[in-house]
This record gives C-alpha cells, sequence and structure tokens, in this order.
C-alpha cells in the first residue's frame, strides 16, 4: 500500500496552534470559577486565560492573513520551520503558565527559587523572543513572495506592518518589562504593587502606570493595522467614481 504526504498548509498550521490554545481557554474559564485561590488580588486563572485567548487570537489571525495573502509563501521551506518553532514555544509557554497557576506559583516575575528563575527567563522569555521572531519572518514572507496586486492592497501592507512592526514593538516593551528595568520587578509603574481594582477587562493598575499597557498595544497591531488596510480597501472600493 503506497502512502501519499499530504501538502504542507501554513495556514492550517497555524489554525492548529490557535484551536489548541482556545480549547485550553475552556478549562481556564471553569477553573475560575472553581478555584477561589488568588495571587496579587486577583484569581489565580485570570492570567492563563488571558493567555490562552490572547495566543489564540494571535495564530488566528495569522492563519487568516496566510490564508488571504501567502500562496506564493506557502512554498517556503522557512515558513514550515518558522510555524513549527512559534507553535512549540507558543505550547510550551502557555502550559507553563497553566501549570504554575494549578500550583499556586506565578509564572511571570518569579525568582522565588532558582528552577523558577531559571524556567522565567530561559522558558517564558526563549519562547517569546522565538514567537515574535516567527510572526516576523511571516511578515517578511508575505512581504518578499507578495504579486503585483497585492502591493496595491491595505489589506497587505497592514499585515505586513502588524506582523513585523508590532512584534517589534512587543519585543521592544517586553524587555523592560521581563528584566524589571523600570520600577521592578513587575508590570507596575508606581503606584500600589497590587492587581486590586485594575481596569475592567483588562486589568491594568489605576492608581500608577502598567508596562501591560503598551505590551497590549504592540501585541495587537497585528489585528488592527490589517484591520485599518481592510477596511482602506474596502472603502476605496466602495467610493463612487468620477
Amino acid at each position: 500500500m503506497s502512502t501519499r504526504t499530504l501538502p504542507y498548509e501554513p495556514a492550517r498550521a497555524a489554525l492548529d496552534i490557535a484551536v489548541l490554545c482556545l480549547a485550553l481557554a475552556l478549562p481556564s474559564a471553569i477553573a475560575w470559577g472553581l478555584d477561589s485561590r488568588t495571587l496579587h488580588g486577583v484569581n489565580i486563572w485570570i492570567k492563563p486565560l488571558k493567555f490562552h485567548l490572547s495566543f489564540g487570537l494571535h495564530w488566528l489571525t495569522i492563519a487568516c492573513l496566510l490564508q488571504a495573502l501567502g500562496q506564493r509563501a506557502a512554498s517556503a521551506k522557512s515558513l514550515q520551520w518558522w510555524l513549527r518553532i512559534g507553535g512549540l514555544a507558543t505550547v510550551a509557554e502557555v502550559l507553563y503558565i497553566t501549570l504554575q497557576a494549578a500550583r499556586g506559583r506565578a509564572s511571570h516575575f518569579n525568582f522565588s527559587t532558582p528552577l523558577e528563575s531559571v524556567l522565567y527567563f530561559a522558558l517564558m522569555g526563549g519562547a517569546a523572543v522565538l514567537i515574535m521572531l516567527a510572526t516576523i519572518w511571516v511578515g517578511w514572507l508575505l512581504w518578499r513572495h507578495a504579486e503585483p496586486a497585492q502591493r496595491r492592497s491595505g489589506l497587505w501592507l497592514g499585515a505586513v506592518l502588524g506582523l513585523i512592526v508590532g512584534s517589534i514593538v512587543t519585543l521592544l516593551v517586553t524587555a523592560p518589562l521581563a528584566s524589571g528595568a523600570i520600577d521592578g520587578p513587575g508590570h507596575w509603574v508606581g503606584g500600589v504593587r497590587t492587581d486590586v481594582a485594575g481596569l475592567p477587562i483588562v486589568g491594568w493598575s489605576t492608581t500608577g502606570g502598567d508596562l501591560r499597557g503598551p505590551h497590549f498595544f504592540g501585541t495587537h497591531l497585528l489585528q488592527f493595522l490589517p484591520l485599518v488596510g481592510w477596511v482602506a480597501d474596502r472603502s476605496g472600493s466602495s467610493a463612487p467614481r468620477r
């Protein structure tokens, strides 16, 4: 019996990562309702739930952009490698965050034990860098392999800028955030070092600065800029011609 290797589909690979992250959000949400333990004043399952949803959205966006724009880039061997690297890094990070929540321990800014210090910098930090590098590479390939018609598209420009610029901004914000260079360790800048009574939904500090704000906006340029480009395309196509 002969076997046939199915063609590698980058958009499907990115979608698989997104589905895994979003699937993990359900048990985290259930645990939030059942487990009353807190960390920094908020339920211990809020952080993994946010990360599951955020990573799910991240990879779902990449899947959509590859499906819409990545037909020529799909054949690049480097795309397969970087999607695998980014996917494995994502799985490692979300599993560690989930495990630490289950143990009642912090996953970020945790230097309580030598092992947790190493895992924070090597696993969490390394995984974050690899995920952003994979995202940058997707943007580079979409730019390099774009068809002439795509280069006149606002969606294409927004996708390339969102993938590359958004990832670079995220890395630039993550470096001082992770190292504690700005009023660290932690995400607070001045104010009370607790997450109690934070802003609705996002939970950012209301008593001082919070580095999670710029991190959020940098990360979600990936969704915002392609959306702006898509709206511009739609507006241009629907504008009356004279």
